[in-house]
This record gives C-alpha cells, structure tokens and sequence, in this order.
C-alpha cells in the first residue's frame, strides 16, 4: 500500500495530539465563546470580548484536562461520534429536501402553524435528545462519563432494535395524538 502525503501529514498531526486534543479543545473553546455571547454574561459582548475569550479558554481547557489527566484516549470516540452524527445530520437533510419537492408550497408557513402547540416542539426535542443519547453510546463516547471499569454489555444490534421500537412507538403515539 502506498503512502501519500496526506496519510503522512494525518499520521503526523496525530502523533502530535493534533485529533486527541487541539481540535476538541479549539471546538469546545468555540462552543463556550459562543454561549458566552449569547447570554451575555459578562454584559455586551461587545465591550467584553476578552473576558469571554479567557473564560471560553481557561473552561475548555479544564475539560480538555481530564482526559489527559485520566489517561483516557478519546480520539476513536470522538470521530465515531462526528461520524455518525454527519451521517445523521445528512439523513435530515435529506428527509427535509425530499419534504420540499412533495409537500405543499409553503412549507414553512405549514410547519409554523403545526408547531404553535407545545406538543410537537417537545416531541422533536425527545427526539433529538434520544438520537444524541442513541449517538453517544454507539460511539463509545459514554466511557468518559462512566467511572473506570464501567462497562456497558449490549451489542449494537440490541442497540438498534431498541432505537427502532422506541421510535415507531413515538410514530404510533404521534399518529394516535393526531386523531383526537
């Protein structure tokens, strides 16, 4: 097998924890910037873009520590996870693409008045939560919440199976909602 340069440029930035820490250390420094502005906390974020820069810093390094801290390799969990998670992200977009060739017109005006009542916004937010929960255990990515030694005994195909029943359990709820 022939090695190109590219195989040999990743090999290199993982070696160097490229993957394993400066990438999840810039995303989630990223993420806290960002809720950092959007609550304003600190005030305007405006007049106060360096004391969210250092605390969006200074938070995503103490998360990014414990790993290195624990020894716990989360390189393999992380890109299964974003992974899947594009495959998902790519399903919905999908499903949203094929929605707007066969659905009315106006399909946003449609959707806003279905999600006016409370129901529909909570059931696509359980939704969503289950996904990412479904997400972060067939990824692995549950082993850093769990304590050392922790092991989950189920096979991803049981996984699977109680993925689909939960969903078309939602789906027989849904359509039984909608009668009354």
């Amino acid at each position: 097998m022939t090695t190109t340069p590219f195989d040999t440029a990743i090999r290199t930035l993982q070696e160097m924890g490229f993957f394993k820490f400066l990438l999840p250390f810039l995303l989630s420094a990223a993420i806290f910037y960002g809720l950092l502005r959007k609550t304003q906390l600190f005030g305007p974020p405006e007049k106060n873009t360096a004391v969210n820069a250092t605390v969006a810093l200074t938070a995503s390094f103490f998360v990014w520590s414990m790993p290195v801290i624990l020894g716990v390799d989360i390189e393999t969990q992380l890109a299964a996870f974003f992974v899947q998670g594009m495959g998902v992200t790519l399903v919905a977009m999908m499903a949203l693409l094929l929605g707007g060739m066969f659905l009315p017109p106006d399909l946003p005006k449609t959707i806003s008045e279905k999600f006016k009542s409370g129901a529909w916004v909570s059931i696509i937010v359980i939704g969503a939560l289950l996904l990412a929960f479904i997400l972060l255990v067939s990824s692995g990515l549950y082993k850093i919440f769990a304590p050392q030694g922790f092991t989950f005994k189920m096979s991803g195909d049981s996984l699977s199976t109680i993925g689909v029943m939960l969903l078309l359990v939602g789906a027989v709820a849904i359509i039984a909602w909608g009668s009354k």
